[in-house]
């Protein structure tokens, strides 16, 4: 009796300490969060390159040989991303500055007058700038405060220019070591795990692997797809700020729904803009872009790209990116999807281990029954562990 309840103790004990260790690990994320982005992204991308690099292997290429062809090819891909996609945008930006007059001409001259008189809720006088000024000089103090903080803000946010620059200089060195050694790194990794834990991890590993390919890379493929029919339809159909539009909700729409929101709020104010008015055939055609690239992500690409490997329901996907953002920032939102899929990878195996432990299956007798059930004639009780012949 002693011996089971030292044994209990020690594996208490335990996991006490890997939950600490954990906590400890999870701390010191936190703490890095602002410098660990580029090593993320650019282990990110070794990992999506590496399985490219085995097959050059395979087909008797050298590592570095390999490493050097996959690498050049993603810089290849990034250049002429920038060269199409760099002027398109550039233009869709000198098209919005140019509409800003348009756009506030029609906001304050025929926007909020519409709302004031549907609402009998003043909005325009607080906008002339005698009432600003009396406002500002009423409420100085905290107009003090505020532009003390916005300009705290701002010089924080040069030093995060500077760090950004710095981080995209690292980002392509960093991918270039990850790629070239990353089996090295599994190995590592593989060698330090406990022996007797050692075909556990390597399946789970092996599911996690699977999982993140399917979904990473199909959901990469879903953006840009998406990108394109959101940019090309609201061009065709008219949207001076189509491409830009298509573009965001594209990019964005890795988030359930966020995307095509997104889209079709940033379209609708766009072309009320443009209008200046409702214009009934341009809104209702936004809408139509907007159906069929749902329907198309809904019923084609997602399901024939990203399939359903991943198993994560739309409000984890959301609760996962908000809460990664709140506890590291932007190192969350791009570690939250992963982490998610691992996560779930590990709560498929809890659950097993839970379907084949004494909790679920108890410790009584067995009672057998037959289709009707009625006790099974010769039978009656058995116990759990006894097959029945």
């Amino acid at each position: 009796m002693n011996g089971s309840a030292d044994t209990e103790i020690a594996l208490f004990l335990r996991r006490v300490k890997w939950a600490v260790m954990g906590a400890f690990a999870l701390w010191v994320l936190w703490l890095l969060a602002p410098i660990l982005t580029p090593f993320v992204v650019a282990l990110m991308l070794a990992w999506l390159g590496d399985p490219l690099v085995d097959r050059l292997e395979a087909r008797g290429r050298s590592r570095n040989t390999a490493v050097i062809l996959v690498f050049a090819l993603m810089v290849l891909l990034l250049a002429l991303a920038l060269l199409i996609l760099v002027p398109m945008i550039q233009r869709q930006i000198t098209t919005l500055v140019a509409a800003l007059p348009q756009a506030q001409e029609w906001l304050l001259g025929t926007a909020l007058p519409w709302i004031e008189r549907r609402t009998g809720v003043e909005i325009l006088g607080w906008l002339e700038p005698e009432r600003l000024f009396e406002w500002v000089r009423a409420h100085w103090q905290q107009a003090g405060g505020a532009a003390s903080t916005l300009f705290g803000y701002l010089s924080r946010s040069g030093f995060a220019m500077v760090a950004w620059v710095v981080n995209l200089a690292l980002l392509p060195i960093l991918a270039y070591y990850f790629l070239r050694d990353w089996d090295r790194l599994v190995e590592r990794v593989a060698s330090v795990i406990p022996r007797n834990h050692i075909e556990t991890v390597s399946r789970l590993a092996r599911e996690s692997n699977d999982v993140l390919g399917a979904f990473i890379r199909g959901q990469i493929a879903v953006m840009i797809a998406l990108g394109v029919v959101y940019a090309v339809g609201l061009s065709v159909v008219g949207l001076n700020l189509g491409l830009l539009i298509g573009l965001v909700a594209g990019l964005i729409s890795f988030i359930p729904y966020l995307g095509a929101t997104t889209g079709v709020v940033l379209a609708v104010l766009a072309a009320l803009v443009q209008a200046q008015g409702f214009d009934l055939k341009l809104l209702a055609l936004v809408g139509v872009v907007f159906t069929v690239g749902q329907l198309l992500e809904s019923y084609v690409l997602t399901p024939r790209i990203v399939g359903d490997k991943i198993g994560l329901h739309p409000v984890a996907v959301i609760f996962a990116v908000m809460a990664g953002g709140q506890l590291f920032g932007f190192l969350g939102m791009l570690l939250a999807l992963p982490a998610a899929a691992v996560i779930n990878v590990l709560l498929r195996y809890a659950h097993e281990r839970y379907r084949q432990s004494e909790l679920y299956a108890g410790h009584g007798p067995t009672i057998v029954l037959q289709s009707s059930g009625e006790p099974a004639p010769g039978m009656g009780i058995v116990p759990k562990d006894v097959e029945p012949k």
